[in-house]
């Protein structure tokens, strides 16, 4: 089959594939896979925990990886154009991602200052002797807590500025330095930079884990890591928060792995590359949680023997403070600590800087692919101005903003409803079966009718689900919006604002026009028929849809909890008997009545109207939020109760057989695609040799 005409186009390439197998895996590998995993695992049925977590990446993030790689190669542009390819109108979705992605680059380095700085602290450690927050039992963990919020910080735990912390601004700015050094000469030289980068906090991790898993007290560690509690699998909440952190890890919808794809060889693998990301991105997450339990185990044991015992428990804390209290106490409890020390915030460091660079170079890609601009002087502006916004973190207060911020774009407004419009684009405004085609075309295996049906219909059901069940939760608290005393939540407000202006500002973005830069041509499709078809099915699977909505928007508004005790039970009655049922019917109607018909057409290459595929991604849309609502309520009205886990200081027999089936999945896993890559390159060879023949 001949080229597509984009293919044609010369492009920056990577220059080889591993290159950019190492720079997409150090994207979706980053600072959660320390802090956030590990903990949501320990927090959400241990063991079990991971059943809902290796199935979402099956269902949601490694379809949804190979999407953006097809769509990336396929248009050879960074992610707004590549969704302005599809259709001009919808590259604001791309431009969405690209704004929300530059105010995470903003904060996401400033933490990596902290890691330079606490890397600093330590190498000064090896020669002073000791760690500055070195200090045994209850003493030792207020020690770490108080270096770090006080001391370091001086975090005034509010939305008050104060004063600006001077040494982690410098941090800051060597920060962007580094960041600036490692692209600044194109993805040729990020593909030479991650050669680096990310083997070498691996092998680190592993050295962690090695040690930790070596020192006295570490099972006690795993047995809180990985001793599951069955009984979560029962409950929602267990599967939302798995696949809430999956979707995050995997860097999905930020941007980057469409842009990163443009700049791949036309004759590059796609799916084979994509299962190889997801393994190690659950691998990193997996054996990070090894290395900090472990040691958390053995600072447990450490503080025992030291008759001042602090429990695994009263330290396992997600976010910065794991990384930045708890596990520099349970490193300082360690012999030849400041060398640990130095070890383990050096990896942090480029286990971290991956993932900044590679934002950095798709919010750059996307700027110079739009306006032509000349990529020096427009990745100089990036850095100035990333730098510029970030000192709002280095004020005492910054830590308070840093979180608000993070909470609200990787919450319910933020990426994830950019991956839902991404999902309902992709699956139904686009013809996803080009973008399969283009995947099997070039990759070492190849995919089937099902990667259709998991992109079109499962993503954006789940997506949708976990949207709303979200946003229920968000508008049930209290004092989401007012505090008790009437006045607003400065947060929350704050958040709002920025996500409001997101959409805004990706909009206002899409429609600008620069001079000597004219708007790039669609992905070229063909039909037998190229006049739209389908106009009155559509029209009627709409009208379906629409109430669908107006359903869903009755429901939320019941469910939520105003009036007395008696009126509640009454709304909660209508919203589970008649209006979530309605609202299910009349969703599933539209798709089937609307989905039908665009699979019907599409089978006969014929042009499908916009307006039917519109109709059949709302019914889709429709679906998800029932589902979503139906899983609140399921929630709000039931009595589930854990059975918790009675730790013991031993890891069970499941625990260790747990172990060995994630291992067991990651080498079988890995090396069957490393076969398959073997395979395809052989046959590839064998083609060329018979054409020359």
């Amino acid at each position: 089959m001949a080229e597509s005409p984009l293919l044609e186009e010369q492009r920056e390439n990577w220059g080889s594939r591993t290159g950019f197998v190492l720079a997409a895996i150090g994207s979706a590998v980053g600072l959660g896979n320390l802090w956030g995993f590990p903990y949501k695992l320990y927090d959400n049925g241990g063991g079990a925990f991971l059943i809902p977590y290796v199935i979402a990446m099956l269902l949601i993030g490694i379809p949804l990886l190979i999407c953006e790689f097809s769509l990336g190669h396929l248009s050879q542009r960074a992610t707004p154009d590549a969704f302005g390819r599809i259709n001009r109108k919808f590259a604001f979705v791309g431009w969405w991602q690209i704004a929300l992605s530059f105010v995470i680059i903003t904060y996401y380095a400033v933490i990596l200052a902290y890691c330079l700085s606490f890397l600093g602290f330590s190498v000064k450690g090896i020669f002073a002797g000791g760690l500055p927050w070195a200090g045994k039992g209850i003493e030792g963990v207020k020690n770490a807590n108080a270096f770090f919020f006080e001391n370091y910080l001086r975090f005034n735990d509010s939305y008050s500025l104060g004063g600006l912390r001077w040494h982690i601004v410098g941090a800051l700015a060597i920060t962007w330095g580094l960041m600036y050094l490692c692209i600044f000469r194109g993805v040729k030289l990020v593909g030479k930079v991650v050669l680096w980068t990310v083997p070498i906090p691996w092998l680190m991790l592993l050295i962690l884990t090695i040690r930790g898993m070596t020192l006295p007290g570490a099972i006690q560690g795993l047995e809180y890591y990985l001793e599951p509690d069955w009984t979560r699998l029962a409950d929602p909440l267990t599967w939302r928060r798995a696949f809430g952190q999956m979707f995050f890890s995997m860097s999905l919808a930020f941007g980057i792995m469409i842009t990163y794809a443009s700049f791949l060889h036309r004759k590059s693998d796609l799916n084979n590359n994509a299962a190889v990301i997801g393994l190690a991105d659950l691998g990193t997450s997996f054996v990070a949680g090894l290395a900090v339990f472990a040691t958390l185990g053995g600072m447990a044991f450490a503080t025992m023997q030291a008759d001042n015992p602090v429990a695994v428990n009263e330290v396992a804390k997600g976010g910065p403070s794991l990384a930045f209290v708890a596990f520099p106490y349970a490193l300082a409890q360690l012999p030849h600590a400041a060398w640990f020390s130095t070890l383990f915030f050096a990896s942090l460091l480029l286990l971290g800087i991956d993932s900044a660079f590679s934002i950095t170079e798709c919010v750059l890609a996307s700027i110079v692919d739009k306006t032509g601009w000349n990529r020096d002087k427009t990745l100089i502006g990036i850095t100035l101005i990333g730098f510029a916004v970030g000192l709002l973190y280095c004020f005492q207060g910054g830590l308070t903003w840093l979180g608000t911020f993070d909470d609200f774009i990787n919450g319910t407004w933020g990426i994830a409803l950019t991956a839902l419009l991404e999902a309902l684009v992709l699956g139904w405004l686009f013809r996803i079966r080009r973008l399969r085609r283009h995947a099997n075309e070039r990759s070492d295996w190849t995919v089937g009718a099902w990667f259709t049906v998991l992109v079109r219909i499962v993503v954006p059901v789940i997506m949708a689900a976990l949207f709303v069940w979200s946003l229920f939760d968000d508008w049930s608290k209290p004092d989401y919006l007012f505090q008790p005393d009437g006045s607003v939540q400065t947060g929350t407000l704050a958040g709002l604002i920025l996500m409001a202006a997101a959409p805004v500002a990706a909009v206002v973005i899409s429609v600008m026009k620069f001079k000597g830069r004219q708007a790039d041509a669609p992905i070229p499709t063909s039909f037998s028929d190229d006049k739209p078809h389908g106009l009155a099915m559509g029209i009627l699977s709409l009208l379906l849809a629409a109430g669908a909505f107006l359903g869903a928007g009755l429901s939320f508004a019941y469910m939520l909890p105003y009036g007395d005790a008696l009126m509640q039970a009454m709304r909660l009655a209508l919203a589970r008997c008649f209006l979530l049922p309605a609202t299910a019917a009349a969703a599933v109607l539209a798709t089937l009545l609307g989905g039908l018909t665009v699979v019907r057409l599409e089978k006969k290459e014929i042009r499908v109207h916009m307006l039917t595929r519109i109709a059949a991604g709302a019914g889709i849309l429709g679906a998800g939020l029932a589902a979503g609502l139906g899983l609140a309520l399921w929630v709000k009205t039931g009595e589930f109760t854990p059975r918790g886990i009675e730790y013991d200081n031993e890891l069970s027999a499941t625990g260790y057989a747990i172990i060995g089936v994630m291992l067991g999945i990651l080498v079988i896993g890995l090396a069957w695609c490393f076969y398959r890559a073997v395979k395809a390159a052989a046959a590839q060879e064998a083609e060329e040799q018979t054409a020359e023949i």
